[in-house]
């Protein structure tokens, strides 16, 4: 019985062991003709479960750069019938032009069929149009100028499912490479085939002069491969790496030139204009005025394009707001902008011209420089300062005159009678001064901001940090108080401190630099003004109330 048992087990080993022996290697690429440099897939399958290590691929070496390589296994059971196999993918690139031949490969004793290739050059279009996967790249110039920007467009083509990937930007030594702009992801018809097309575009500027090699942007990924072909539960879809590019660029870069003159700057269009919200030709003394300056470049970068400076007349003060720099595209082309926005406000009445501005520039087409120029712009400002001093006796003369040419009855002597009654109170007042000038002291001090709402929205403004309500705040303030419209300029003539604060205010509201403004210091700043007012001290209203 114990020998049946042997035989019988012997027989089934001997049985198992040659179902499962390697009778068949076969090879296979997924395309063919293959572009020189591109990488393409080499399958090897073998109908049996075999180590990862029985396939040797140094005979692939002398005409192939061999790139990453996936070993899978699967089993299969049909009706009993047990199906094992075991896959190598190879990523491979072929190194010259012309027939490339793939070995056999030998496993347990049995080998594969050779594979003859054709290996066209990697610009080819036979190489692109028949791909699952390709590249193509287009670069607008192929010289240039040292700070010119070169726009490189990448088109990746896909006829198959993408696992994962990443599109990689082109190399350049010596040159500043960026992506511009967001990708663009459709579809096209090439050969009546659909792919999918994803598009990228890089700003590339060289930094000197020279021949500047461009290597081209790649793609390395995962795609799904159909391979139905194959009787197989596992063979639907699979994931094949895939790892492309294209040929490598070269682009000879000139020197700037020698009789160039100001900051460089290479475009195909460069204009500068400005921008006034106020449609108006009159301005009010004190109140800003904001004037938007672009600077805008064709098919150039926005950190090539030169900040923009000029000098204003003395009476008109700047607040520039910080810089804004942008590229996009408009009309298929590139556009460099250069945004500065700033306050100008009138410190004095009259008639002012902004100056002109000019931007040189260098034109590659016409070999030649040019500018973006700008006219020169007048602008009125009304609403002037008070004269220093107003006769006092103007009025009473005209006054007098105009009575007598009325009438020469009693007015005259009830003239004088008033002036002298107005002579004795003001002796009165003079001799009691000492006197009363304890009792003054509390309201005057009390008296600083009479104006309660005002003086509330003043202090509410500032807690908040409500700069330009400061501002009305204090003008509405002084306004009332001297029972007159004044505007800043002749407000901050009432008293140095003052006249600090209100350009402190002005810089926080239109200038670039945080300031800190306190309640007590603005309190100060009102209350010396006033303070000047009432001490006889020289200010604005003692020269106007001799």
């Amino acid at each position: 019985m114990v020998n049946r048992l042997i035989v019988i087990f012997l027989l089934l080993s001997s049985y198992t062991g040659s179902a499962f022996a390697v009778t068949k290697v076969e090879a296979s690429v997924d395309r063919n003709p293959v572009a020189q440099g591109q990488y393409f897939a080499l399958s090897i399958v073998v109908d049996d479960e075999v180590s990862g290590e029985s396939l040797k691929t140094t005979s692939l070496l002398k005409d192939f750069i061999v790139g990453r390589t996936n070993v899978s296994r699967s089993t299969q059971i049909v009706n009993f019938n047990t199906a094992k196999e075991t896959r190598w993918q190879i990523l491979l690139a072929a190194k010259k032009k012309g027939i490339a031949t793939i070995p056999s490969f030998t496993i347990d004793g049995v080998s594969s069929n050779p594979i003859a290739l054709q290996v066209v050059s990697g610009n080819s279009p036979t190489s692109n149009k028949n791909d699952d996967v390709y590249i193509e790249t287009e670069l607008s110039h192929d010289q240039s100028y040292v700070g010119q920007l070169l726009l490189y467009k990448v088109k990746l083509f896909l006829a198959v499912d993408l696992q994962r990937g990443v599109l990689n930007a082109p190399l350049a030594e010596g040159a500043q490479v960026k992506q511009i702009g967001e990708d663009q992801d459709g579809t096209e018809i090439v050969n009546g085939r659909r792919f999918r097309v994803i598009k990228r575009t890089y700003g590339i500027i060289a930094d000197k002069a020279g021949d500047l090699r461009i290597q081209s942007a790649s793609f390395k990924g995962d795609v799904l491969v159909n391979t139905q072909q194959r009787r197989s539960m596992f063979s639907f879809n699979e994931s094949r790496p895939v790892e492309i590019g294209t040929t490598t660029n070269t682009v000879k870069v000139l020197e700037k030139p020698a009789g160039y003159q100001g900051n460089w700057l290479v475009s195909d269009l460069v204009l500068l204009n400005e921008e006034w919200p106020q449609e108006q030709e009159e301005y009010e003394l004190g109140a800003p005025i904001t004037r938007t300056l672009k600077l805008l470049a064709s098919n150039a970068d926005d950190n090539s394009l030169p900040s923009i400076h000029y000098a204003l007349p003395d009476s008109l003060k700047s607040y520039p707001e910080k810089p804004v720099r942008k590229t996009y595209v408009r009309n298929g082309n590139m556009v460099a902008e250069l945004s500065l926005t700033e306050a100008i406000i009138p410190t004095k009445p009259g008639k002012f011209t902004l100056p002109e501005l000019k931007v040189p520039w260098w034109n590659p087409q016409l070999k030649r420089q040019e500018y973006a120029v700008l006219p020169a712009r007048t602008i009125m400002v009304k609403g002037g300062i008070l004269p220093a001093t107003i006769p006092t006796n103007s009025i009473p003369a005209s006054d007098i005159q105009v009575e007598n040419q009325y009438s020469a009855g009693y007015w005259p002597w009830a003239t004088l009678l008033f002036a002298c009654l107005w002579l004795v109170t003001l002796v009165t007042w003079f001799t009691k001064k000492p006197l009363t000038s304890e009792i003054k002291t509390t309201p005057a001090t009390s008296s600083s901001l009479p104006l309660s709402h005002i003086e509330k929205e003043m202090k509410q403004a500032i807690k908040l940090k409500n700069y330009s309500a400061v501002l009305n705040a204090i003008q509405n303030y002084f306004s009332q108080k001297q029972n007159k419209n004044m505007n800043l300029t002749e407000i901050t003539a009432l008293s140095p401190l003052l006249a600090q604060i209100i350009n402190k205010l002005q810089m926080a509201r239109f200038g670039q630099k945080e300031v800190e403004i306190t309640e007590q210091e603005l309190s100060q700043a009102v209350k010396s003004a006033i303070d000047i007012q009432q001490n006889g001290q020289k200010s604005a209203l003692i020269d106007l109330n001799p």
